[in-house]
C-alpha cells in the first residue's frame, strides 16, 4: 500500500521537474532572442554617433540620431527609402495574397487532371533556396530593362508567391464542402463561390497570408541589393539604404542612425502584427490541420 501510494507522488515529481526544465529553457532562449533587440534599441539612444563595443548601454543618452534619420542629407534619405519599401510592400502584399489565396482554393475545392502533379510540383520547387535563381531572374529583369525599377522588385516578390499556397489549401480544406455545393445549386460559378462564399468566412486565414506577403518586401535585403544596383539612393529600400550606412568611411558618422532605421523599421510590422495575432495563429493552426 506505501508502495502504490508513492508512485503517484514520484510520477508528479517527475512531471514537475519536466516543466521548470521545458519554462528554464523557454526563458533561457528568449534571454539569447531579445538582447540583440535590447542592445538595438539602447545604441540608438546613444549620443555617440559610430560604433561603440566597449559598453552595452551608452555612455550618455540622446534622441538627436533619431532626428537626424529622419531629416535627409546627402547619404541619409531614410523617409524616401520608407516610403519606397512601403509602396514594394503593399503591391507585393495584394498580389501575393491574391495568388496565394486563388491558388490554395482552386487545389483545395476543383478537381482536374493536373491537380496532384502540380502540387507535387510546388512542393518539390519549395525544397529548393529561392536564392539559386538570383542570376537567372536578374538576367530576365535585365532583358526587360526592369532592373533598378520597382517594378521589377514587385514582379519578383510576386511571382513565385503562388507555391506557398499550402497553408492555405490546409485552412480550405476545413471550410464544409455542402456551402460550395449549395451555391453551385444556386448558380453559382467558381469565381462567385469563391469570392463571394469562400472567402467571407476564411478571416484568419486572409490575415496570416496578407502578413506573410507582407513581410517578405519588407525585410529582404538580397534581391533588394541584386537589382537596385544602379547606386540611386533615391530608389533604395529601407534595407539596401541602411546597409549603405555601414560602409567604411560612413560607419563612425551614421552607425547610431543605422540603429534607429533598425528600431523604426520594426514598429509597422510590430503594429500590425499585435493587431492581427488572433486571426494569425487561428490561420496557422487551422490551417496546419489537413496540409
Amino acid at each position: 500500500m506505501t508502495q502504490s501510494k508513492l508512485q503517484p507522488a514520484v510520477h508528479l515529481g517527475k512531471r514537475n521537474t519536466k516543466i521548470i526544465l521545458h519554462n528554464a529553457l523557454i526563458a533561457f532562449l528568449c534571454f539569447v532572442w531579445i538582447i540583440p533587440i535590447v542592445w538595438l534599441v539602447c545604441t540608438s539612444f546613444s549620443a555617440y554617433p559610430g560604433k561603440n563595443t566597449s559598453t552595452f548601454f551608452p555612455e550618455e543618452w540622446s534622441a538627436i540620431h533619431y532626428v537626424k534619420l529622419l531629416t535627409p542629407d546627402t547619404v541619409n534619405q531614410f523617409p524616401t527609402w520608407f516610403m519606397n519599401t512601403f509602396k514594394i510592400a503593399c503591391w507585393t502584399c495584394v498580389i501575393s495574397t491574391l495568388f496565394v489565396l486563388m491558388v490554395a482554393y482552386a487545389m483545395s475545392v476543383m478537381r482536374f487532371p493536373a491537380r496532384k502533379g502540380l502540387m507535387n510540383l510546388a512542393v518539390l520547387l519549395n525544397l529548393f533556396p529561392g536564392m539559386l535563381s538570383m542570376i537567372a531572374v536578374y538576367f530576365t529583369l535585365k532583358t526587360f530593362g526592369l532592373t533598378n525599377s520597382h517594378i521589377g522588385l514587385i514582379l519578383v516578390y510576386s511571382a513565385s508567391s503562388g507555391l506557398g499556397y499550402l497553408i492555405a489549401k490546409g485552412f480550405f480544406d476545413t471550410v464544409p464542402r455542402s456551402l460550395c455545393e449549395a451555391a453551385r445549386l444556386d448558380g453559382c460559378n467558381e469565381a462567385m463561390i469563391f469570392w463571394k462564399i469562400v472567402l467571407p468566412t476564411s478571416k484568419p486565414i486572409i490575415v496570416y497570408t496578407v502578413i506573410s506577403s507582407f513581410l517578405v518586401p519588407w525585410m529582404d535585403f538580397v534581391y533588394a541589393k541584386m537589382i537596385l544596383n544602379a547606386g540611386i539612393s533615391a530608389n533604395y529600400t529601407v534595407a539596401v539604404g541602411l546597409y549603405k550606412m555601414l560602409e567604411k568611411s560612413l560607419i563612425n558618422t551614421y552607425f547610431t542612425q543605422f540603429c534607429c532605421g533598425g528600431v523604426l523599421v520594426s514598429i509597422p510590422i510590430s503594429i500590425l502584427f499585435f493587431i492581427m495575432q488572433k486571426f494569425y495563429v487561428e490561420g496557422v493552426t487551422n490551417g496546419a490541420v489537413k496540409g
